[in-house]
């Protein structure tokens, strides 16, 4: 099978096609475009009616990464708790599964787990335990998180509300995640094109990892769905988030927002930018995005309106009056770099 994210058809052939078996507990379970499980509340192993106020369903969401060791534990973390946050759940732990090679010192895992701490702190959380293991099984460090979160029982239903003609905000610019990646990673070869400090500016933009103030934004401004950006870029988010909601899309190519570097290191590595890893970004379907925009700038997040959702099941790009159709989501543009 080829590098990364599985492909649809391969998910439902060959996943989702043998989990049979369910429990009134799962609210919401194993699904194309689902990153999340959520749970009925409980009390005293009973379940709780979920539409009654102070009852909280439990969300999870399980993220493996591979990375540089340096920066491991922040993508990690960052994109488990973007996805409890996009489903409208307020993160809340992480459990880390760590598995190291052979050749792996002691140090090296304490400085992970040293970023962990920082990034866990950052964002409000605590690390709720987990598992660590050295093998050969493995050729560089790879950290599955899962997220935790909790997610008022009252608001269950307000994902399930995107419908034809509303509004698509995407919060920050696309491509956050992979252009940080790529400048660490591959900071000498850039050098030699572009100036230090641009290399430097977008190695930064792992500071904007977190989509979690977004959601907890849009949650309050009655946003009607969410949908985390991560593998495959705004192109695979866009189709997943159709995809789950049955509706069509049409989406204004030039409205999509991208940052300079991402779009000069993209060139460099003749990578598409649209699908590239995008951790950071955030997709909120609402009535009125410019009013979702607003409220967002005031919180000091930038966000603006890329299209809407239409009936029917065409999923359009637009740009500058030319037309194309979406496809399903590809193989993410971080697979595809060559370096000579």
């Amino acid at each position: 099978m080829r590098h990364g994210k599985i492909s649809e058809n391969v998910l439902r052939r060959s996943v989702l096609k043998y989990i049979k078996a369910h429990r009134d507990e799962v609210v919401s379970g194993a699904a194309v475009g689902e990153d999340c499980a959520i749970l009925a509340p409980f009390t005293q192993g009973d379940r709780v009616e979920t539409d009654g106020e102070g009852k909280y369903e439990t969300v999870l969401s399980t993220s493996p990464v591979t990375a540089p060791k340096e920066k491991i534990s922040t993508y990690a973390i960052h994109m488990a708790l973007n996805n409890v946050a996009a489903a409208g759940a307020q993160p809340v732990g992480v459990m880390l599964a760590i598995l190291l090679p052979e050749e792996t010192e002691e140090q090296e895992l304490q400085l992970m787990m040293e970023q962990a701490e920082r990034t866990c702190d950052a964002c409000g959380v605590q690390i709720l335990g987990g598992h660590t293991e050295v093998t050969p099984a493995v050729a560089g460090p790879v950290m599955t998180v899962t997220g935790v979160g909790k997610r008022e029982a009252a608001r269950a239903g307000f994902l399930r509300g995107i419908k034809a003609g509303q509004d698509i905000v995407a919060s920050k610019w696309i491509g956050l995640e992979g252009t940080a990646r790529l400048a660490s990673q591959y900071r000498e070869q850039l050098c030699t094109r572009y100036p230090v400090r641009m290399i430097d500016e977008a190695a930064a933009c792992d500071r904007y990892l977190s989509v979690i103030p977004e959601a907890a934004t849009a949650v309050k401004s009655g946003v009607c769905g969410m949908h985390d950006v991560s593998r495959g870029g705004i192109f695979g988010a866009l189709w997943e988030l159709a995809q789950r909601a049955g509706v069509g899309l049409e989406i204004d190519l030039k409205k999509i927002p991208v940052k300079q570097e991402t779009i000069e290191i993209c060139e460099f590595f003749e990578l598409n930018p649209y699908e590239l890893l995008s951790g950071g970004c955030l997709l909120m379907v609402t009535d009125n995005g410019q009013a979702l925009v607003d409220v967002l700038a005031r919180e000091g997040i930038p966000a603006a309106v890329i299209g809407r959702t239409t009936a029917g099941k065409d999923r359009v790009i637009y740009n500058e009056g030319e037309k194309r159709y979406l496809d399903r989501a590809k193989m993410d543009q971080m697979y595809m770099v060559k370096v000579e």
